[in-house]
């Protein structure tokens, strides 16, 4: 019974806390999992004053405050494609010390295209109505099989659409606005990660004599689904003391998700033999059902944007991110395993972007911008899911209006991130060294108005 009930206990606790690193979402567009490519206007200017620009449907989710200085009816959709790049340069080594098996996981980042509409109606009686559909979080990145760091990440997809809602009210006509807004926002969350049984059995003195109980010598594979729907709010204020000077001022709400899916083993067949053999043990690494709460922070903004001339305006942002809202991740089981708590403790952050437009003529509008962006992630809990740190951006755009009630605009972003590099130990794995990483951005709208 000692050894059916030694071999329970440490093979529970490899395999609980690998699943948990299956959960860490992760990104590399903005710092955490954030994704701040909703306009492809505003990329241009690296979202400098993108909470006050009166000819932007983003606004919408921006500051929808900013909704009642829009005239009839306008139309916009964009399209943002994202080509980040992510490679390993470090080495690792498992549980006895010997180095890690597998490459670096090749260019982990992968292509993907962000779509988003937005719509709003201004009324006669000073109330403007607007609706968008966006995808402000997620990431997909995905290492080759095999990687050295297989134990830690191997795919990560997270994806969180938004349908909002909005209405703004002008308290003091072309002077002072307020605005408010409903959010609808669905998560969806698949991530994989190998997971090391042969260190597992290597750990227990009575399976160690088995050939195959050594580190890196019985891999498996866990993948991790799950999705839920929240429920959020944005609340904005518009001031122009002169008809120069924009101040934006919103505050997205935390939305709370409660994502429940499953889990899906792959265990190597010596090894289910192993745990088949015991009753305590035969119920571990089943598929089964999982439940894990997962937060995304608010977003606290101020806007500012000064108009030097009919020809020329700059503009600022200042942004705070709540990521102290992941403190961790907790898995909970159906199956018969405890929960398992992954420690993350992010910081809140901070964004500060500066930007400029010139009308060139009366169809030709430019823009160029920088920002900075902090990472919310120590690298005492640092993944190479999210191989995060403090970046970089540096933009350029341009507007060209087609005709009085048509206009195209695109946007272009280089983010450079500040030397990333994790340094990670978890299941007897040791994980360490810097990651080369970028990521490009290309931006498209189309903006009509009747």
């Amino acid at each position: 019974m000692q050894k059916h009930r030694h071999t329970r206990l440490t093979a529970l606790a490899f395999g609980v806390a690998g699943v948990a690193g299956a959960l860490s979402p992760g990104a590399v567009e903005a710092s955490g999992f954030q994704v701040k490519e909703n306009s492809a206007k505003s990329m241009g200017s690296a979202f400098a004053g993108a909470g006050v620009h009166d000819d932007d449907g983003s606004v919408v989710v921006n500051n929808p405050a900013t909704m009642v200085r829009f005239e009839g009816a306008t139309f916009q959709a964009d399209l943002t494609g994202i080509d980040p790049g992510i490679e390993f340069q470090g080495s690792g080594t498992d549980a006895i010390g010997a180095a890690l098996t597998g490459g670096n996981g090749g260019d982990a980042g992968n292509s993907a295209v962000i779509p988003a509409l937005s719509v709003i109606r201004k009324l006669d009686n000073g109330l403007a109505l607007g609706a968008m559909i966006d995808a402000p979080f997620g990431l997909k990145t995905e290492y080759s099989g095999g990687w050295q760091g297989r134990y830690f990440a191997q795919e990560s997809e997270v994806q969180i659409v938004d349908l909002t809602l909005a209405a703004a009210l002008d308290i003091v006509p072309h002077r002072f606005s307020v605005g408010a807004a409903l959010i609808y926002s669905r998560a969806d969350v698949t991530l994989s990660q190998a997971v090391d049984f042969g260190t597992a059995l290597f750990s227990n003195p009575i399976t160690r004599p088995l050939p195959f109980a050594r580190p890196q010598a019985a891999d498996g594979f866990a993948e991790v689904q799950g999705d839920d729907a929240g429920f959020g709010f944005i609340f904005g204020a518009n001031f122009s003391p002169t008809d120069k000077l924009a101040i934006g001022l919103s505050y997205r709400s935390e939305i709370d998700y409660e994502l429940s899916g499953s889990v899906d083993w792959t265990v190597p067949d010596n090894v289910s033999g192993v745990f088949a053999a015991s009753q305590a043990t035969r119920p571990l690494f089943q598929d089964g059902a999982v439940t894990a709460d997962l937060t995304t922070p608010s977003v606290t903004s101020l806007d500012v944007r000064y108009d030097f001339s009919e020809r020329f305006a700059m503009m600022a942002t200042w942004a705070e991110t709540g990521w102290s809202s992941m403190r961790e991740v907790r898995i909970d089981f159906a199956n018969p395993d405890p929960d398992s708590v992954e420690p993350f403790d992010w910081g809140d952050t901070e964004f500060i972007s500066l930007g400029g437009e010139f009308r060139l003529d009366e169809s030709i509008t430019l823009r160029a911008g920088i920002a900075y962006d902090e990472t919310p992630t120590p690298v005492a809990t640092r993944s190479p899911r999210l191989p995060d740190a403090d970046r970089n951006w540096y933009s350029i755009g341009g507007t060209w209006s087609a005709t009085e009630t048509l206009e195209v605009t695109f946007g272009y972003t280089r983010i450079e991130p500040d030397a990333p590099r994790v340094d990670i130990t978890a299941r007897g794995s040791h994980l360490a060294g810097p990651f080369r990483g970028h990521a490009d951005m290309y931006g498209v709208s189309a903006q009509y108005k009747f």
